[in-house]
């Protein structure tokens, strides 16, 4: 039986899945592990743990599904974006892994912005410099590093290190390429002028490589390490966002994508370059060849409620915290709630942005604090659709809502009613996975187009809709949004 291979190397596991020609998820199994906090505002993990954890998720997807490594006809990879694998001539990792959600880079993005000029950058890739993107990293670690720096001859994102262990080859996908800041977004690879002005050889960086395009074959000691057989094509996949997109439809320009896991993102797929001016949402290449994506971020989405749970309900089930939140009416009886926990991305590129609750009294209880949060990650996602739309995207009356916030019913129709637009779940819960073992199976030439593979194996359950709360979150939005630059500058002098 043939069968495509979805890898995905995330910040807290790798997961493997194994998915035929239907598209029917066959088998699963993931290892997890963890990161370090050496100072504050770094996030770093070891990249050996990904290969080791790929060691134990392979077999164990390929034994979930009752298939073995011949059965794979092609494997496709997703991960972690934005993160810094630095090797030496040899393939050495030099240092740990710079993560996506590290926050060191301050000074290096001024210093990315004089070098370019500030609107020349955003024009050229799309983007700000911002401290959870690759180029800064790799700044950092020449000014901070230059032990490091001098070893330095190549250059990987974290699901790459995998390709490179799996198949000897240095490779990237454009989606994840455009995601360092350091390509030309339009010419859809690097650009030769970034690199020059931040003293990038352009030598340690990777060929870049559409979503579905093999870009190498399973070596000898690697499928001895797997379980894969020997010559088995790896495509190139796409970063977790872009592959998420790829796995719940959202391939063609006018569908839009909502992620709700730690982080949350809105995804919207374009047949051109768009970008914001100020760069406050993301552009980057999408894993479907000649296409494009605006993307806007927010740090702390399911992960606000994770850390109020946490801290307030410890050992509450989500669910019951969630549906807790249905009995207070919309608004939260006047609370606010900004979910800056980890700083932010969109719309506020600040890492120094805090959460806060506004507007408790005596009267509210922890129903209402639950609801504030949900309302305003639902808010903070509001705030980046609507600079996605001024960027030139159509306003979606739909949208395809993954991650663990849209499993709650109650978080579904409040993101429904505050972005106003129909939330729709695909069937298939696997998210970047999935996406990575698509774009496996359109390079294995089951389908002709990534397109036309999601048309026929993605499909997704009935919608929320709109519901009558949604006329007063308007007013309750313009509340939340006079927050932050009424806050800012309290939270400035905390972090100072």
């Amino acid at each position: 039986m043939g069968v495509v291979l979805g890898i995905d190397v995330s910040t807290t596991a790798t997961k493997a899945i194994v998915v035929d020609d239907g598209g029917r998820v066959l088998g699963i199994a993931s290892s997890a592990y963890g990161f370090e906090v050496p100072k504050p505002l770094w996030s770093e993990q070891d990249p050996g743990l990904w290969w080791t954890a790929a060691q134990d998720a392979i077999p164990g997807a390929l034994a979930a599904a009752g298939v073995t490594g011949s059965d794979v006809e092609v494997v496709g990879l997703t991960g972690q974006m934005h993160g810094l694998v630095l090797l030496d001539a040899a393939d050495a990792v030099i240092r740990p892994a710079i993560l996506w959600n590290d926050q060191r880079t301050a000074a290096e993005c001024d210093a990315i912005r004089a070098a370019l000029g500030p609107a020349h950058l955003v024009e050229v890739t799309g983007n700000d410099a911002l401290t959870g993107f690759t180029a800064p990293k790799l700044a950092w670690v020449r000014a901070h590093e230059p032990a490091a720096w001098a070893r330095a001859a190549h250059v990987l994102l974290p699901k790459d290190y995998l390709r490179l262990r799996l198949t000897g080859e240095h490779a990237t996908d454009k989606a994840d390429g455009s995601g360092t800041i350091l390509f030309r977004l339009a010419a859809r690879d690097w650009s030769g002028e970034v690199l020059a002005a931040l003293g990038i050889d352009p030598a340690w960086m990777p060929a870049t490589f559409e979503g579905p395009a093999v870009t190498g074959v399973v070596t000898a000691p690697a499928a001895v390490a797997t379980g894969l057989r020997a010559g088995t094509p790896v495509v190139a996949g796409g970063g977790d966002q872009a592959a998420n997109a790829v796995g719940v439809g959202a391939v063609v320009p006018g569908r839009v994508a909502l992620s709700v896991g730690t982080s949350g993102v809105i995804f919207a797929t374009a047949d051109a370059p768009l970008y914001e001016p100020a760069g406050r949402v993301h552009a980057f290449c999408h894993a479907v060849p000649g296409r494009w994506h605006l993307m806007s971020v927010m740090l702390s989405a399911a992960g606000s409620l994770r850390w109020f749970r946490d801290t307030l309900a410890p050992g509450e089930a989500f669910g019951d915290l969630a549906a807790s939140a249905g009995e207070v009416q919309a608004g939260s009886a006047g609370v606010l709630f900004l979910p800056y926990l980890s700083g932010e991305r969109s719309p506020h590129p600040d890492p120094l942005a805090r959460g806060a609750f506004a507007g408790l009294t005596l009267a509210h209880d922890r129903r209402h604090l639950t609801r504030a949060v949900m309302e305003g990650v639902a808010f903070g996602l509001r705030d980046g659709l609507d600079l996605m739309v001024a960027a030139g995207m159509p306003r979606p009356s739909q949208i395809l809502g993954s991650g663990g916030g849209t499993a709650s019913p109650v978080w579904r129709q409040i993101l429904a009613d505050v972005l106003g637009a129909a939330i729709a779940t695909p069937t298939t819960t696997e998210g970047a996975a999935f996406g990575a073992a698509v774009l496996a199976a359109v390079g294995a030439d089951w389908f002709a187009t990534v397109e036309a593979a999601t048309d026929e194996i993605v499909h997704a359950a009935p919608a929320t809709e709109p519901g009558p709360d949604a006329p007063a979150y308007a007013e309750f939005h313009a509340r939340y949004r006079a927050l932050y630059p009424a806050l800012a500058p309290t939270f400035h002098g905390m972090a100072r």
